[in-house]
């Protein structure tokens, strides 16, 4: 009887443990559906949360699942009142939705055009600055800040004026 071949035996545990260890490991598929899930569920920090570590990787991605992407990331940027961001990602959903007719579903390229729209009229109007996230904060102020008297406590404070000694008085004078 032969004596069994001992590096034999360790080789084949490793390669067992590295296709259980790969199998285990999440693809960039994967992170998309629990991006989505996170979106539909309403858990807006998650979801941008796990599309943003997407972010780097969407090129491994195919074109519909791009599309997806920049879609659910847009609208879950438009949803925390990123818009910012919003516009952004949108634009970059409808024109791979140009490119790849057919990638999003009806409701969801109804909701990216109508979303698109809303944000590109603001701009027109308002300027770019109307997105951001300090005009966003000023909007939602409320009643009381502005009743309150003091509207510029939330106002960084000038530093104070710096004037100049008066001459001591002498005995002279």
């Amino acid at each position: 009887m032969r004596a069994p071949a001992h590096g034999l035996v360790p080789a084949l545990a490793l390669v067992s443990l590295m296709a259980l260890a790969s199998s285990g490991c999440a693809t960039y598929h994967d992170d998309l559906v629990r991006g989505e899930r996170a979106y539909e569920a309403s858990e807006d920090e998650r979801a941008l949360a796990i599309f943003r570590s997407l972010e780097t990787d969407t090129n491994r991605l195919s074109d519909s699942e791009r599309t997806h992407y920049a879609y659910l990331r847009g609208m879950t940027d438009y949803r925390i009142g990123y818009k910012a961001e919003a516009r952004h990602w949108l634009s970059v959903a409808a024109a791979l939705e140009q490119l790849t007719p057919g990638s999003l579903p009806a409701e969801w390229t109804k909701r990216l055009n109508e979303s698109l729209k809303e944000m590109n009229e603001e701009v027109y109007t308002a300027g770019i600055e109307s997105l951001s996230n300090a005009a966003a904060l000023k909007g939602n102020a409320t009643d009381e800040d502005s009743t309150s008297g003091d509207s510029d406590s939330h106002a960084d404070p000038e530093p104070p004026k710096k004037s100049k000694p008066k001459p001591a008085k002498t005995d002279d004078d």
